[in-house]
C-alpha cells in the first residue's frame, strides 16, 4: 500500500528532537584523521591542527565554572572565545571536521543545522530550550544562515544565554559572521544583532575550489505522473504524493516534524511538481528535501524538470544559496 505523507500528522516530542540533534549519516563515520587536507591549500591543514587542539579540550568532562572564572572571563580559547566557525566555499570539508569535532567531545552534545535549531527552538521555546541545552558540552551547528530578522534575534538571544551558561560552539557557513543576513535586512538593529553573534566565534577561513561556481548539475527527464505512481505502488516503503497536495499539507505541520513526516518511508514519489513563486512554500520544501538529503531517499518525480522549481527570481534572490543546495540534493535523489 502506497504511503500519502500529505495524510500523516506525526508527533514529535521534545527528547526526540534533541535526540536526533546528531550528523547525519553521511557523516557518522567521518573523523580528523580521514580528513585529507589539500597541500595547496594550507588552512585545510591549519583547520584541521586548530579543531583537533580544541577537540582534545572538549573531550574532557564540563568543569562548572567557578566564581571567580566569570569575571575572568573563558580564556578556553587563544582568542578567548567560546565558539569557532568555519567560513569556505562548498566542497572544502568543513562539514567533515565540524562532524569529527562533534564526535571527539564528551557529551551531552548537539548537532545541528542552522535550520533545525530555529525549528527546535521554535518547537520548544526559547526558554525551554536554553535550559534543556545549558548543560551541553558542544552545540555544532552546520551551514550557518541568518534569513530573517526574527532568526536574527532568536539565534542571538539563544547563544548569547549559552554561551553565558559555559557551553561550547562550533559552526560552519558560507558567509562570514558579520555579513550574515547581508542582502535581506539592515536594520541598525539587526545588524547589532549580527555583530553580537559574531562575537561568540573565532573565525578560521578554509580555501579551496569553491564548487558554487560548477553550476546546477542537470536534471534528468521528469517521469509521466502514471508512471511516477506505478512505481511507487509497486515498490515497498514508497510514498506518493500530488505536489499541490504536499506542499499544502507541509504548512500545516511544523517544520520540526518534517523528519519523523517520513519515518518508514524508503522513498518519496511526487507526482506533477510545478514551478513555485510562493517563497513560503519554496523554504518549506527546502526543509523536506534536507530531511531527504539525511535519509539518502530516491525521489520519483513528474511534472516540471527539478531544475525549474524555484523561479528565477527565487535564484537571484537572498535564499538563493538554500535553493541551489536544494536543488543540488533533489536532483542527486533523483538519481539515485
Amino acid at each position: 500500500m502506497v504511503i500519502r505523507l500529505s495524510e500523516l500528522w506525526p508527533e514529535v516530542s521534545s527528547d526526540r528532537l534533541l535526540s536526533e540533534c546528531v550528523p547525519p549519516p553521511r557523516f557518522a563515520e567521518v573523523r580528523f584523521a580521514t580528513y585529507r587536507p589539500d597541500p595547496d591549500e594550507p588552512s585545510q591543514a591549519d583547520a584541521l591542527r586548530v579543531l583537533g587542539e580544541r577537540a582534545v579540550q572538549l573531550a574532557q568532562p564540563r568543569q562548572a565554572p567557578s566564581f571567580w572564572s566569570r569575571f575572568r572571563g573563558r580564556g578556553a580559547t587563544p582568542a578567548g572565545k567560546p565558539g569557532i566557525y568555519l567560513d569556505g566555499g562548498f566542497g572544502v570539508g568543513k562539514t567533515h571536521l565540524l562532524a569529527s569535532l562533534w564526535h571527539e567531545a564528551a557529551g551531552p552534545k548537539m548537532y545541528c543545522t542552522f535550520v533545525e535549531l530555529t525549528n527546535l527552538v521554535g518547537a520548544l521555546g526559547l526558554r525551554a530550550a536554553v535550559e534543556a541545552l545549558s548543560s551541553y558540552r558542544l552545540i555544532c551547528i552546520d551551514e550557518f544562515e541568518l534569513d530573517d530578522p526574527g532568526d536574527t534575534m532568536l539565534i542571538s538571544r539563544l547563544l548569547g544565554q549559552l554561551v553565558a551558561a559555559g557551553v561550547e560552539l562550533a559552526a560552519t557557513s558560507n558567509t562570514l559572521p558579520d555579513k550574515l543576513g547581508e542582502g535581506r535586512f539592515q536594520a541598525i538593529d539587526f545588524l547589532r544583532e549580527i555583530q553580537a553573534l559574531a562575537a561568540h566565534f573565532d573565525v578560521r577561513r578554509i580555501d579551496g575550489p569553491d564548487y558554487r561556481h560548477r553550476g546546477l548539475p542537470v536534471a534528468p527527464e521528469p517521469r509521466p505522473d502514471e508512471q511516477v505512481e506505478k512505481i511507487a505502488a509497486e515498490r515497498p516503503g514508497a510514498s506518493c504524493d500530488h505536489f499541490v497536495d504536499l506542499h499544502r499539507h507541509l504548512a500545516e505541520l511544523h517544520p520540526s516534524k518534517y523528519g519523523a513526516l517520513l519515518d518508514g518511508v524508503e522513498a518519496v514519489a511526487i507526482t506533477d511538481i510545478r514551478p513555485l513563486t510562493d517563497e513560503n512554500v519554496a523554504l518549506r520544501l527546502v526543509v523536506l528535501a534536507d530531511r531527504m538529503y539525511d535519509r539518502d531517499l530516491p525521489l520519483l518525480a513528474g511534472g516540471v524538470p527539478l531544475d525549474q522549481l524555484f523561479s528565477v527570481e527565487m535564484l537571484k534572490g537572498g535564499y538563493r544559496k538554500k535553493y541551489l543546495r536544494a536543488l543540488s540534493r533533489l536532483i542527486a535523489l533523483s538519481r539515485a
